[in-house]
């Protein structure tokens, strides 16, 4: 499982010309699941989200996590996240896992990151064409990897 991290002051996905889902301070999770995935990779990651030290103290330090200043979540499933890039110029998806695999996984992943947060986690739409608007705040933007724990 792959996620991209962006600490932002504000977020929103839209569909349809709809706001589905909207947050000012906190982080925007871009996740993408592969095939490999499971229960495991969701709970490290989980705990590194919430507990990354990436928001700054009363003397601008990055020492605070999203819990610690009652920051918001929003996490938009993002499937390019695995795209091979090694040959030709047209990227491959094929590690990216098909829906029967990832809907359950991302569900499962949302509800984790909700519990162990503490808080409502705003969403994006599974599939959907969506449109997502962000104002990175830093900007800082980490990416991390489940099966290259670095």
């Amino acid at each position: 499982m792959k996620v991209v991290l962006q600490r932002v002051s504000q977020a929103s996905v839209t569909v349809d010309n709809q706001v589905v889902a909207n947050i000012q301070k906190g982080l925007l999770v871009l996740v993408g699941i592969e095939d490999s995935d499971n229960q495991e990779d969701i709970d490290w990651l989980v705990g590194k989200i919430i507990k990354m030290r990436i928001f700054g103290d009363e003397n601008d330090i990055m020492n605070c996590s999203v819990q610690d200043i009652d920051g918001e979540i929003l996490v938009v499933s993002q499937f390019t996240l695995h795209a091979s890039t090694k040959k030709g110029n047209r990227p491959s998806y094929i590690k990216a896992s098909k829906p029967e695999f990832a809907i359950p996984m991302y569900e499962n992943f949302v509800k984790t990151l909700e519990k162990e947060f503490n808080k409502k986690v705003q969403t994006g739409i599974f599939g959907a064409d969506m449109k997502v608007s962000l104002l990175n705040d830093g900007p800082v933007t980490i990416i991390m990897d489940s099966k290259n724990k670095e």
